[in-house]
């Protein structure tokens, strides 16, 4: 009998799940496909702290290779699907076209920054959801502090040191949190003009931040936030985004140069050109992560709109929390229809939350217990090391030389502003001029009109959940 070929479509939370699941069960009696646009998996529960330089770049991204043995790694965007010839068309790197056939297909291909029709934001705003991202707004804050430094112009300097967040989920709040240590160490090396200091604004249409959580978690939140200085803005919205600034619900204008997007996430374009059921962008699986009609496809992640068997009705959340554990059911499904163990439905159990603030403050529900300051901090990080699958000591390793050492606060100068539009299929990928795009076509290197955006899964055995977000509570699904 020839070994089976599964091929797995992406290397988020449920990917690189699925793909780790099937190559120890098949103990290399399988022939494991992972197609992916990178080389690594991101932690991406632990990019704020990128953006905020307590961690390095590659400490949150974990090897494929090095770390999925007998797995064959294939780089590229899957930009097509035949079901019934059972292939995978995809574009690499450079442009040049491949086929992937498969006897099992899993797609996880994720999600990416979601739009809403507020004008100038797809032109001025900046998402979340990938390293580019992170090392675009490392740069750039770094850059406005440095320019708000050296300016004769009091206007020109506030706004310059004025730094917008929009979305109060998980994202957006530890982005705002980690934003505000990071610009005060800058100011301690650099003092801006006397009176003036770092202002980060926090905005979100929900009555308070963190909505997903409970009530007493995202109180110690908000007293966190605003005790460093952080202008906290619950039931407000962005009308308008400019180059110069950001026009809020209640018709203030806000100078400023910065705007982050965190309002949420829509599932990756890519699922729409399947042609089978979709759920609000999300393709349609039935309780076994199994697509209809076709016993040979399974699908999970955020692409995915998986039946919520413990809220009849409705569909688990767009959350890594979620997407860890479906890769793994996704596996073990995979497995049962090639005649090995069997199929299981997908179930779930919350075990808590954490939420991490910066400076040894942190918000946590671990168990449903709640606990705040140092505590929760400790909880926070020990669960984030025993999550990632991969590199904790380095990890370990900055946190110690940034508790002992000052931030290094400089600018590399790799990603610019267009090179992360806000609107792109693709975050995890920085745009190059005349590279080839998903479908080989070559970008001209223009910058389209731009001026010059979590939360994690369960560890292996017992632990707080830490369910991944980017959502604000205006936008999450049901």
């Amino acid at each position: 009998m020839s070994r089976p070929r599964i091929v797995i479509v992406g290397a988020g939370f449920a990917g690189y799940r699925a793909a780790r699941t099937l190559a120890r069960q098949t103990r290399n009696k399988a022939d494991i496909t992972l197609l992916n646009p990178t080389d690594y998996f991101l932690y991406l529960p632990l990019l704020p702290q990128v953006a905020a330089g307590l961690l390095e770049p590659r400490r949150v991204s974990i090897s494929l290779a090095g770390t999925l043995p007998h797995v064959r790694l294939v780089l590229g965007e899957a930009d097509g699907i035949d079901l019934d010839g059972r292939t995978v068309h995809y574009t690499d790197p450079e442009g040049d076209g491949g086929t992937l056939a498969y006897d099992r297909l899993v797609l996880a291909v994720g999600s990416v920054n979601k739009l809403l029709p507020i004008p100038g934001v797809a032109e001025h705003a900046h998402g979340f959801r990938g390293m580019p991202e992170a090392l675009y707004l490392r740069d750039h804050v770094t850059r406005q502090m440095e320019l708000a430094a050296a300016s004769d112009d009091p206007k020109s300097c506030a706004a310059r040191c004025t730094f917008v967040v929009v979305g109060a989920g998980y994202t957006g709040t530890e982005v705002a949190a980690h934003g505000q240590l990071y610009t005060d160490s800058l100011v301690r090396q650099q003092p801006l003009r006397e009176g003036m200091r770092p202002r980060w604004m926090l905005i979100d249409i929900a009555p308070r931040v963190l909505p997903e959580l409970d009530e007493r978690l995202s109180r110690t939140a908000d007293r966190v936030l605003r005790r460093r200085g952080v202008d906290v803005r619950t039931e407000t919205s962005v009308q308008e985004a400019t180059p110069t600034g950001v026009r809020l619900s209640d018709g203030e204008f806000i100078d400023t140069r910065t705007l982050v997007w965190c309002v949420g996430v829509r599932p990756d374009p890519f699922v729409e050109r399947i042609g089978r059921p979709l759920e609000r962008g999300r393709l349609l699986v039935d309780p076994y992560l199994q697509v209809p009609g076709h016993p040979d496809v399974f699908a999970c992640g955020d692409a995915a709109a998986v039946p919520d068997l413990e809220k009849p009705g409705q569909y688990t959340p767009m959350t890594a929390q979620h997407a860890w554990r479906q890769g793994k059911v996704a596996a073990l499904n995979v497995l049962a229809s090639l005649g090995k163990g069997e199929r299981r439905v997908y179930r779930h159990r919350d075990m808590g939350f954490t939420v991490d603030l910066g400076g040894a403050k942190a918000a946590a529900n671990p168990f449903g217990i709640p606990l705040s300051g140092p505590l929760a901090d400790a909880v926070t990080r020990g669960y984030h090391l025993a999550a990632m699958p991969g590199n904790r000591v380095r990890v370990a390793a900055d946190w110690f030389l940034d508790a002992v050492l000052p931030r290094q606060g400089v600018q590399l100068g790799l990603v610019r502003s267009w090179s992360v539009p806000l609107d792109t299929s693709s975050p995890e990928l920085a745009r190059v001029p005349g590279a080839p795009g998903p479908a080989g076509r070559e970008t001209d290197g223009e910058a389209p009109g731009k001026s010059g955006q979590e939360v994690s899964p369960l560890p292996e055995g017992p632990g707080p959940v830490r369910a991944s977000e980017q959502k604000s509570e205006t936008e999450k699904s049901s």
